[in-house]
């Protein structure tokens, strides 16, 4: 039976572990469930999908192969509906096709069985910091660069009069750059704090999603806003325009 959290404690995450494996769910369970985590299990993608349609969760683990939906149909059928609750993999496939097709489904992080206890914990207390992170950062509501508006609450982004379509992680690090703009950002910095820390994965994957920002944000006739600090990292600020 669960507590309810004390007046002013900060309450606790929700996990939803998803496997067809009784045995490894159970033992999921047990090693997540917490103080400060609660768990909630499905063995089958469709409750899955109906658990999160009618609840938040700060974090999905999900196995690859279930009995009626795979792992990437699920991904696709939760970014479809707008449903941003980040997902870790959990998957038998090691080589870099399934990783990536993984990511451009819709996960933000995967580990490949068999896998080792303390990665996983690792990652997931990760993916709980970075959403604690996003939390706080809600509360300001609002960022704000040049004609660029972030709406933290509504996840909106505009540049003008132009709504852009992010994903995920793209909204994430663009939030982490203009909330941080002015400032010239370390690689790893930028890393750690939208992957998490510590960061754990190939470092080109900055560079990839800079890409899709870039073509997403930056507009013709606009001054730009997302600079490459050269042998540094990158930095988000206003390019005055000549008169």
């Amino acid at each position: 039976m669960s507590k309810h959290d004390h007046e002013g404690q900060q309450p606790k995450s929700q996990v939803l572990l998803v496997d067809d494996d009784p045995e490894l769910l159970s033992f999921l369970y047990e090693e997540f469930t917490s103080d400060k985590v609660t768990c909630t299990c499905s063995k089958t993608g469709s409750k899955a999908l109906t658990l999160l349609r009618q609840q938040r969760f700060d974090l999905v683990v999900l196995d690859w192969n279930l009995p009626d939906f795979d792992g990437l149909e699920i991904c696709q059928r939760l970014r479809s509906s707008g449903n941003t609750t980040p997902v870790l993999m959990l998957t038998a496939h090691d080589d870099l096709d399934a990783r990536v097709q993984a990511l451009d489904y819709g996960a933000d992080d995967y580990i490949s069985k068999p896998f080792e206890l303390r990665e996983l914990h690792a990652r997931v207390r990760a993916r709980l910091r970075r959403g604690t992170f996003a939390a706080a950062e809600k509360q300001k509501e609002q960022l704000e660069l040049g004609d660029l508006r972030i709406n933290l609450l509504k996840r909106a982004v505009h540049r003008g009069e132009h709504k852009l379509s992010l994903t995920q992680r793209e909204f994430d690090l663009l939030c982490y750059l203009i909330g941080h703009h002015g400032e010239v950002l370390h690689r790893k910095n930028i890393l750690e704090g939208v992957w998490g820390a510590p960061f754990v994965g190939d470092p080109n994957t900055l560079d990839v999603y800079m890409g899709y920002l870039r073509r997403k944000v930056e507009k013709p006739d606009h001054p730009q806003l997302l600079h490459t600090i050269r042998g540094i990292g990158f930095m988000a600020r206003l390019e005055k325009t000549s008169a």
